[in-house]
């Protein structure tokens, strides 16, 4: 009985270090062996071989002082066992065991080889043009941040049977079309940037409030997003849309250790301590946000966000944020392609500005559209605003709907409190 608690203290210290591993060096690992033997399949069943080992091995013999290094070695290894299984050719091992990153194209200005990062690399190949701008996104989720196939069907609204559909599609359509593993030549560029930006934006967004388990940040995913967000910014700097999408992504950065408190409790914005934000990251989102507004042209949907967030950041206190000019930028923001997530985010924007009963107005259309059934922020929001009119009875109903729906640990605690505080009152 005596070796029975360390056992279990060592088993428990590996399943967490596994999991932060996961977060961490799901991505890298992943594009490593993509880079090395070419083949996507091949490269996510191998990392999750080495993980699934971690798990024994770390029990057994403690955590390494490197756990990247360590899970890539060991995915490596794996791959070119099966390789060998395979009896793949041998031109084709000789490159994969060696371990260095594929040549880039000849001509023009940028290309894998002035970019030695395999995730950026893995970023352009699944934004090819040849694929779907939706099958661009949930490629990435799926192989660089390890979103799993449920996850990436949340956020995008879909069956996860159509997403992994959707998934095998985009692979094989790489395998059989060629699509080179790269950073593309400069005048290939452009007709990338919409899907590395959609890919980076939902990259960030999973990180910053997770659809599913016990985190409601997943801080990993939020700093790849950002660290690829400015690597691409200096790939493009004359993109504005690229300067606004990390801007965006700074202004929400910037709150992070006050969205949740000690037990990881969601805390409101109204309710976050605006002294605690990271005024460092604030200044140089609204820098990016004022070179992004003097190009020329249009203002892009990401610019037009980050102006959004920067109304938040901005403001001294949560009494004097300018909801007028939020609900105005959402307008705008309508214009350029209607989103039911951009509607239901207008409401609220609406119901702050005008009162309750003007958002709720807008939210019953929503609503009967169907467009966001089985999406838990549209009951919160009706709640919320519910809750404001002193109509508490409706916005228990409302936060009873909105907390069968929820599948993150934290916000489903949060709304938990506020049935109860609705009930209470009604």
């Amino acid at each position: 009985m005596t070796g029975a608690a360390p056992a279990a203290g060592a088993a428990q210290a590996a399943r967490q270090a596994v999991s932060d591993a996961f977060r961490a060096e799901w991505g890298k690992v992943v594009a490593a062996l993509i880079g090395m033997t070419g083949d996507w399949d091949l490269a996510e069943e191998c990392a999750q071989d080495a993980f699934a080992r971690a798990l024994r091995s770390w029990t057994d013999d403690g955590v390494p002082r490197r756990p990247g290094a360590w899970l890539t070695t060991v995915a490596r290894n794996r791959a070119l066992d099966l390789l060998r299984r395979r009896a793949v050719e041998a031109v084709r091992l000789r490159e994969a065991a060696i371990l260095s990153p594929p040549a880039g194209p000849a001509g023009g200005d940028t290309s894998a080889g002035d970019i030695r990062d395999d995730r950026l690399r893995l970023l352009f190949t699944c934004c090819h043009p040849a694929l779907s701008l939706e099958a661009r996104v949930a490629l990435t989720l799926r192989t660089l941040a390890g979103l799993t196939t449920a996850e990436i069907a949340r956020a995008f609204l879909v069956p996860e049977a159509t997403m992994a559909k959707r998934l095998v599609r985009a692979k094989h359509k790489i395998r059989h079309a060629g699509i080179p593993y790269r950073v593309p030549p400069a005048h290939l560029l452009p007709e990338r940037t919409s899907g590395v930006l959609a890919v980076l934006y939902l990259l960030f967004n999973e990180g910053y409030a997770a659809t599913a388990g016990a985190e409601m940040i997943r801080a990993s995913l939020c700093a790849e997003a950002i660290r690829l967000a400015r690597a691409l910014t200096r790939l493009l700097p004359a993109e504005p849309e690229a300067a606004a999408l990390l801007a965006l992504m700074l202004f929400h950065h910037s709150r992070r250790d006050t969205r949740t408190d000690d037990h990881g409790d969601l805390i409101t914005l109204e309710d976050q301590d605006r002294s605690a934000w990271d005024h460092d990251e604030i200044s140089e989102a609204a820098a990016l946000i004022t070179a992004a507004s003097g190009a020329a042209g249009a203002a892009g949907p990401y610019l037009l966000q980050a102006q959004i967030a920067g109304c938040h950041a901005t403001a001294p206190a949560a009494a004097a944020t300018d909801w007028a000019r939020i609900a105005g930028l959402y307008d705008q923001l309508r214009q350029l392609g209607r989103s039911p997530v951009i509607e239901l985010n207008r409401a609220v924007a609406a119901g702050m500005a005008d009162g309750p009963e003007a958002g709720l107005r807008l939210l019953a259309g929503l609503t009967a559209s169907g467009q966001l059934s089985g999406y838990h922020l549209l009951p919160a929001a009706r709640a919320d605003l519910l809750r404001r009119l002193g109509r508490h009875r409706e916005a228990a109903v409302s936060y009873s709907e909105a907390l069968a729906l929820a599948r993150n640990d934290a916000e489903r605690r949060f709304l938990a409190r506020r049935l109860a505080e609705a009930e209470a009152a009604s």
